[in-house]
């Protein structure tokens, strides 16, 4: 079986969504499959362009990408429709996560990964029968179905949530000793769309010292990811001044996950003064890096928007917040009960394994037709 997995964003971003499609690949690969990651380029890739994309997502994954193929394809380039068309009909298997635009294939089987709940109108003909080609359709979230069926008016046939690796990420013996006073965020700089608002966190965290400095005064914001917007990344940095405020923008992943087992709490806000109802895009879709704190048993006290609410479920609802005054009276009481602390990150790794790599796998081999 010759599959393409294909997403617009590659090769540019390192993000959750990113992440998802190379797992999907792998495992793919794993199952013996011979797998081609697609990448837009008019003209085939060399070998250079190959080992660089190749190490750069290695990298940022911590596995080895051995055996899966990268290869050129005129999608999203200025090629000539037919040219694209043609391209399609060489794989059994077309998985195209897409940026919220559609384009007809030729492969056997054509399925259709949505990742952001977009409000676009796919009521004409002719999307449509663009919709129609995908015969399978599947979103990130519980979450994301919702809107998309409700905008896009079309059935989605899977719900593929991402799955959390919990043995890279836990430490199983005396992981009480490894956590230091670390509140966590994790999350590409940028402020369009779903933004992590590491600009709030850092304002959170100002006003969450100020309520009882003497308990605050060894703990520390530690603010992890990519600068995708340098401008907005700037803006963040300059609201630091004399706090105990940490920003790390080229950590791999080795470094991310010693941060996530160091780490005691975890804040997310992104969607934080968003209407979810209106902007559903805004918010966060799914949010994979507050269930990899999980997994490294950080407990997360995040925003009660978007998919955060699914993966923290009832147990740890608790955990989820509307406004600052309740995220930093939840974060206080959280830091002065060290043994309520402990408690609560046993309880958010409990969850973390729910989202197993082998319901993942199950999943995906079921869309692929081969379970």
């Amino acid at each position: 079986m010759k599959i393409a997995l294909y997403s617009p964003y590659l090769p540019k971003h390192t993000g959750g969504g990113e992440k998802y499609l190379f797992d999907c690949a792998k495992i793919l690969q794993e199952e013996g499959l011979d797998v081609s990651i697609a990448i837009s380029s008019e003209k085939a890739l060399s070998d250079l362009e190959i080992a660089e994309t190749r190490k750069k997502y290695e990298n940022f994954l911590n596995y080895s990408l051995e055996g899966i193929n990268f290869i050129a394809s005129p999608l999203f380039t200025g090629a000539s429709f037919l040219k694209k068309l043609l391209w399609t009909a060489k794989f059994d298997v077309l998985y195209y996560q897409t940026d919220g635009s559609l384009f007809f294939s030729l492969a056997k089987r054509n399925i259709l990964h949505i990742q952001i709940p977009l409000k676009l109108d796919k009521s004409s003909f002719l999307e449509k029968m663009k919709l129609a080609n995908w015969q399978i359709k599947n979103t990130n979230s519980e979450f994301t179905k919702k809107y998309i069926e409700r905008f896009w008016q079309t059935k989605i046939d899977f719900i593929h949530q991402p799955y959390v690796n919990a043995e890279e990420l836990s430490s199983p013996n005396n992981w009480q000793d490894k956590k230091e006073k670390i509140i966590l965020s994790v999350g590409r700089f940028f402020c369009q769309l779903h933004s992590k608002r590491q600009d709030i966190l850092i304002n959170f965290f100002k006003d969450l010292v100020a309520l009882d400095p003497q308990v605050l005064k060894d703990w520390r914001l530690v603010l992890v990811g990519k600068k995708e917007d340098p401008a907005f990344a700037e803006k963040v940095a300059g609201l630091v001044g004399d706090l105990k405020v940490e920003i790390i923008h080229d950590a791999n992943r080795l470094e991310l996950v010693k941060l996530y087992q160091q780490a005691s709490i975890y804040w997310h806000a992104s969607g934080f003064e968003i209407n979810e109802e209106a902007e559903p895009e805004k918010v966060e879709h799914f949010g994979i890096s507050t269930l990899e704190a999980m997994a490294a048993r950080a407990v997360p006290i995040v925003i009660n928007k978007g998919g955060q609410k699914e993966i923290l479920g009832e147990n740890l609802s608790f955990f989820l917040w509307d406004d600052e005054e309740t995220c930093l009276r939840k974060t206080l009481d959280l830091i002065k009960d060290q043994i309520k602390r402990e408690n609560f990150a046993e309880l958010a790794h409990q969850r973390s394994l729910l989202f197993s790599k082998e319901k993942f796998r199950d999943i995906l081999l079921t869309m692929i037709g081969k379970k």
